[in-house]
């Protein structure tokens, strides 16, 4: 049987590619230049200058997680070759979340990659739509991206002796996606995000988000990671840690305190947050 067609055309991709920023997009860097490094292992940094993306590698294929803004697929492209692969080797395309910050490049890196593209199943309308319809970047559009596989919590992707793992931490979107793997010895946790980010709690800017959050607060008290990555810079200090890197810091990235400290310093924002608008609700 023959895959379904693409979402967006090829023409349709390369024309957001090219279209001017939005002017909060430009002011944020989000599509700045960074040139790729590898974190640990065999998981590299492949983002701009705020914004993540993450290639994992193996003798198999390799997995790319996120797509930064639609202007950024061309720059992810590129800095997965200066690292000495092959976009055509990237085999599953993941996603964090189906804010346009970080999915509005996807369709472009399929459309570079032919990767199986792989999201949870309350994101996959938002991601097929190219639009989550809520939150800051509700209402601005990306090029749709068609869902191949949907990943449930606890499901694994597996290419040769690497697994990635999939545990929905929900709240900043519908279907907010974390990842877990192992690399080097160590555990890798890629956080889906867990910021209000500007989205309405009172009234809910989805329902179910009050409780969506507080459930994947309570979650991730129970995890653990050696390495704790986020989709934007200012979450995990990268700047600061790359910079100890070439330093000479082999381990700079590595911090087993660091995923439940920002666990708690984002539940005490939220609960701040929720009080604030309880309080000016009518």
């Amino acid at each position: 049987m023959a895959a379904p067609p693409p979402l967006a055309s090829n023409e349709a991709i390369l024309a957001a590619e090219q279209a001017p920023l939005h002017k909060w997009a430009a002011e944020s860097e989000w599509n700045a230049p960074m040139e790729p490094f590898t974190i640990i292992g065999n998981v590299h940094y492949v983002g701009t200058k705020t914004i993540s993306a993450l290639l994992i590698t193996t003798p198999k294929g390799h997995f790319l997680i996120d797509g930064v803004v639609p202007q950024s697929g061309p720059q992810i492209a590129a800095n997965v070759a200066k690292l000495g692969y092959k976009m055509t080797d990237v085999k599953y395309l993941l996603n964090s979340h189906a804010h346009m910050d970080h999915a509005g490049g996807l369709a472009g890196l399929k459309m570079r990659s032919g990767a199986k593209m792989v999201a949870s199943a309350a994101d996959k309308p938002f991601l097929e739509a190219g639009d989550i319809g809520h939150g800051p970047s509700g209402g601005v559009k990306f090029p749709p991206v068609r869902v191949d596989r949907i990943i449930a919590d606890g499901g694994t992707l597996r290419l040769g002796k690497t697994i990635l793992k999939a545990h929905l931490t929900p709240g900043h979107s519908p279907g907010c996606t974390s990842w877990s793997m192992t690399a080097a010895g160590k555990t890798v946790f890629y956080h889906c995000s867990a910021s209000v980010a500007g989205q309405s709690l009172k009234p809910e800017a989805y329902p179910g988000i009050v409780a969506n959050f507080r459930a994947t607060f309570a979650k991730t008290k129970a995890m653990k990671a050696d390495v704790f990555l986020a989709n934007h810079d200012i979450f995990f200090d990268l700047h600061a840690k790359r910079a100890r890197q070439i330093a000479g810091e082999t381990q700079a990235f590595v911090n087993p305190a660091e995923l439940q400290e920002f666990n708690r310093i984002m539940e005490d924002a939220f609960e701040q947050r929720l009080k604030a608008e309880e309080a000016k609700a009518p």
